[in-house]
């Protein structure tokens, strides 16, 4: 159960990720209108960065600006301003003149409306007139021309000049039910599946006076449907009211400025138009020569340019004597305001406050020049595909590489594909959005590296709980900040050894026979100092055994005084244990108990080994295996035979000699080795090295087992006795040369005989 825990865990830094990569995708699908204008947002963005730039093409904005209102009056002006307006434009050379502006009731500043309205106030006693006047108002009323109709007269008179000129009048669709249809004054011709479920619908219009559409040469919609966030962004070139399709006022201005007759809508499953069995709606549109490029909507994106001087014209410079007839000459001129009093304003990416009208003479620039920005129709499947494959590659690459990598591959690729976007919105006028998928990517990227951040916060306290009791704090640190340098399974290393066993124990022991806890007590303060003295070097304890300690150093981390800190630690060793009898003493005395002092020995060595995690799957130590270990353990053993407290090997003592007074026990096979080893005891540290009774001391030494081996037993036993002048701490090894002296002097070894002794004890 344990293995299975351990391997889902180890699966979260793949699960949460792919859990993400599911959502992600799944809100992709759904698009949720929080996205789409997070989307928008960035094309604004683009927009604003690089607009379009101005193409001269034969469109223009008549402006009803406030300083038309300030000289020609408050709006709406007289019918028969606007014929004259008309009559002025089209002399001078203009072609299609579209309004942005429906004129659903009479003109209340027309004679006869306003004769009418005079004559029929309460106040107005008609009886009191004199029957001059009343004589007189009948034939006002009859005989002066309708502004309405006056109006609609030069409408008229435009449209039969020729195929292509004309007035385009402007209507307004509504959601509200009613009876007004506006005319209808093109044919359309539908190619592929019906386009008219996709259209936006509305229920009844706002239609102009009779009059005044018969006589137009084209009816369009001016209805503008900004995005959800309030900004106009795309633009309808069709609606429906029931079965009946109506065209927006920029195409139908283009219809009449063409001279057509006829809207091709080509939609889903259209010659050449690939659909996949599904029906999507509208894909193009058509007009004349013009093809327009649309959604399923039918509508498109308006690539806003920033106002440019000669696209604009205010209406009262038509009224001027000096107007400029090439202004306006072969022309579509879209009639709309940009006064705030007159509320015609619409938002868009460059102008929170444009005119309504410079948004269709805006579309109608574009189906001119045909420049279209599009977003491609498999902008969503490169967008879904790209969050897909960069999810997964990240999924499966992060855990394996490493943060890093993965944060240079997932911010390299949101970098890569932003470019992308912005050279296929400059150079293709394609819109794609890389943030989202951006996002999504380095979501992915975060929510993995965080995983394997806790993971490997995980394993950091795991080896700080497994290493705590046997390493110093510093060096858990070290090994929690660096997991990866405990290679688990073991590796070979270099490394030096410390066994280290209390003298006597046994009969320690049984003078706590009737008082185990207080063996357990003495054990503790025997082990804590000396355990302190190791991890204080840097040392590992590999285990207590008994009254036995097991150190070893360079693992898991490196230590190149690997040789010096187990030196140093011996002899610290022996200097906490020096305090720590004190403190005994005292106490037995207090106490009036038998006094124990306690006595160690020391055996370090260096050398080859393995070290790392040793046992089963179920259990396992960081531990070392190696004939190196043996020796030492080996050479600790014979610290009590040679009388000294330390005894180490030649290894060590080549890498330490310099640092330690060490001095040379003797030339030995230890039990269970053939091979003979020299072994060594440190004295002091390096201020010894200096001290002329220690180099006495080890030049009368030296000589002594130079005369040893040499079996000169005279000079030798004469060497002891110097040696011990020398120095009395020793008595107890140069007893035990004197007792091989006397030994080989009655038992006389093999004439050659190298000086090598053969433990028989450990």
């Amino acid at each position: 159960m344990s293995r299975v825990i351990r391997f889902m865990k180890r699966q979260t830094v793949y699960v949460i990720p792919a859990l993400m990569l599911l959502a992600a995708l799944g809100l992709c699908l759904e698009d949720p209108q929080f996205l789409q204008v997070f989307r928008l947002k960035l094309f604004d963005l683009y927009n604003q960065l690089q607009p379009r730039e101005y193409q001269q093409v034969p469109v223009g904005v008549l402006d009803i600006d406030d300083e038309t209102l300030a000289r020609g009056g408050q709006w709406p002006w007289p019918r028969s301003r606007l014929a004259e307006m008309l009559a002025r434009l089209f002399n001078a050379g203009t072609k299609v003149v579209a309004f942005d502006i429906v004129f659903a009731e009479a003109d209340r500043t027309s004679p006869r409306q306003a004769l009418s309205i005079w004559l029929n106030q309460p106040k107005l006693d008609m009886e009191k007139l004199t029957p001059e006047a009343r004589a007189f108002s009948k034939p006002i009323l009859e005989s002066i021309p309708d502004h309405d109709a006056a109006f609609a007269d030069i409408i008229g008179q435009i449209r039969d000049a020729a195929k292509d000129y004309g007035v385009v009048a402007g209507m307004v669709l509504t959601p509200e039910p009613g009876d007004d249809r506006p005319a209808v004054k093109a044919g359309f011709a539908i190619n592929g599946d019906d386009p008219m479920p996709f259209l936006t619908r509305f229920e009844s219009a706002v239609v102009n006076l009779p009059a005044i559409e018969a006589a137009a040469s084209g009816v369009g919609s001016f209805n503008l449907t900004p995005e959800t966030d309030g900004i106009t962004r795309r633009i309808p070139t069709f609606f429906r009211i029931g079965e009946k399709i109506y065209p927006s006022l920029s195409m139908e201005a283009l219809r009449v400025f063409q001279g057509a007759s006829t809207y091709i809508l080509k939609s889903s499953g259209a010659n050449l138009e690939e659909n996949f069995g599904q029906s999507t709606g509208l894909n193009h549109v058509k007009v004349g020569h013009l093809e327009v490029p649309v959604d399923g909507e039918g509508r498109f994106w308006v690539h806003f340019a920033k106002e440019t001087p000669g696209r604009v014209i205010p209406l009262w410079k038509v009224f001027e004597d000096d107007f400029d007839p090439s202004l306006v000459a072969g022309k579509i001129l879209f009639l709309g305001t940009s006064a705030a009093g007159l509320k015609d304003l619409r938002a868009t990416p460059l102008n929170p406050a444009a005119a309504g009208v410079d948004v269709h003479a805006q579309a109608a620039e574009q189906m001119l020049s045909g420049h279209f920005m599009e977003r491609p129709d498999w902008a969503d499947g490169m967008e879904k595909l790209f969050i897909l494959v960069m999810g997964l590659g990240l999924i499966a690459l992060t855990p394996r590489f490493g943060a890093v990598p993965g944060a240079s591959i997932s911010i390299g690729a949101v970098v890569a594909t932003t470019l992308m976007s912005w050279y296929l919105y400059t150079d293709r006028l394609l819109l794609v959005d890389p943030i989202y998928p951006g996002i999504v990517v380095l979501a992915i990227y975060i929510s993995s590296s965080t995983i394997m951040y806790f993971q490997t916060e995980a394993e950091r306290e795991r080896v700080r709980g497994a290493f705590s009791q046997y390493l110093s704090p510093a060096l858990v640190e070290q090994l929690a900040e660096e997991p990866d340098r405990l290679r688990l399974g073991g590796e070979s290393r270099t490394m030096s050894f410390l066994f280290c066993d209390v003298r006597g124990f046994t009969s320690i022991s049984e003078t706590f026979k009737s008082n185990p806890q207080g063996l357990t007590r003495l054990i503790n303060r025997f082990l804590t100092p000396l355990t302190n003295a190791i991890l204080a070097r840097q040392g590992t304890i590999d285990k207590y055994m008994g009254d036995c300690i097991m150190a070893f150093w360079n693992a898991p981390l490196d230590d190149p005084e690997h040789p010096q800190h187990a030196c140093e630690s011996a002899l610290v060793m022996f200097e906490e244990l020096e305090l720590l009898n004190k403190d005994l003493e005292a106490e037995a005395l207090e106490n009036g108990e038998e006094y124990k002092p306690l006595n160690v020995g020391v055996g370090i060595n260096t050398g080859d080994c393995v070290v790392g995690n040793m046992g089963s799957e179920q259990r396992f130590d960081y531990s070392v295996l190696g004939d190196a270990v043996n020796l030492a353990s080996r050479l600790e053993g014979q610290s009590k035979n040679y009388g000294v407290g330390i005894v180490i090997g030649e290894d060590t003592e080549a890498m330490v000699g310099d640092d330690f007074a060490t001095l040379e026990l003797d030339l030995i096979a230890v039990k269970g080795k053939a091979e003979a080893v020299r072994i060594h005891t440190i004295l002091g540290r390096k201020d010894m090295l200096e001290r002329q009774d220690f180099k006495t001391l080890k030049e009368q030494h030296s000589a002594m087992l130079e005369a040893y081996r040499g079996q000169d037993w005279p000079k030798a036993r004469k060497l002891v006795q110097s040696c011990r002048s020398a120095d009395g701490s020793y008595g107890e090894l140069y007893d035990m040369y004197e007792e091989r002296i006397d030994f080989y002097l009655e038992n006389p070894p093999e004439p050659d005989w190298d000086g090598v002794f053969v433990a028989t004890t450990k």
